[in-house]
């Protein structure tokens, strides 16, 4: 019994903290692209598809400006995001789901995402149409966490 508390209390404060904007934030212990790679390898693994890879940065070079690392993964898995689709069609602008890794000004690397409870909210998703959201969330929350670790 005190093991599974143990363990239930260093799972709750192992998971990203939820902002009111909707965006969950996890921080990395690697730089930009080895974090960017290492997420795109974790969600390839567990069968989603990485949709477009955009490195933010190379494009403001590309003009004469600068931008701290920023790259913007976009991933997703048509058998889980259709049926959300098919429930209320305005959650496909949210959809297909995004990673976004960026080093902030302390040289920090952050993952941030959109939670899907904020994003099903935004949409007014209905009840009997959220049964996948906690599976979503805890996919993401895992999969950066991994990929930050």
């Amino acid at each position: 019994m005190k093991k599974t508390f143990i363990f239930l209390l260093l799972l709750l404060f192992s998971f990203p903290a939820f902002a009111e904007d909707g965006l969950v934030n996890v921080k990395s212990r690697f730089k930009v692209p080895h974090t960017a790679d290492r997420f795109k390898g974790i969600i390839t693994e567990k069968g989603m598809r990485v949709i477009k890879h955009v490195k933010h940065s190379q494009a403001a070079q590309g003009i004469g400006k600068d931008l701290k690392p920023t790259e913007l993964i976009i991933f997703g898995n048509p058998k889980v995001g259709t049926p959300l689709m098919q429930c209320k069609r305005t959650i496909a602008i949210d959809l297909p789901q995004k990673m976004l890794v960026w080093e902030d000004d302390s040289g920090q690397v952050w993952m941030t995402y959109n939670d899907p409870t904020y994003i099903a909210n935004r949409h007014k998703l209905s009840e009997d149409c959220r049964g996948s959201l906690g599976k979503i969330s805890n996919a993401l929350a895992a999969f950066s966490k991994k990929a930050g670790d």
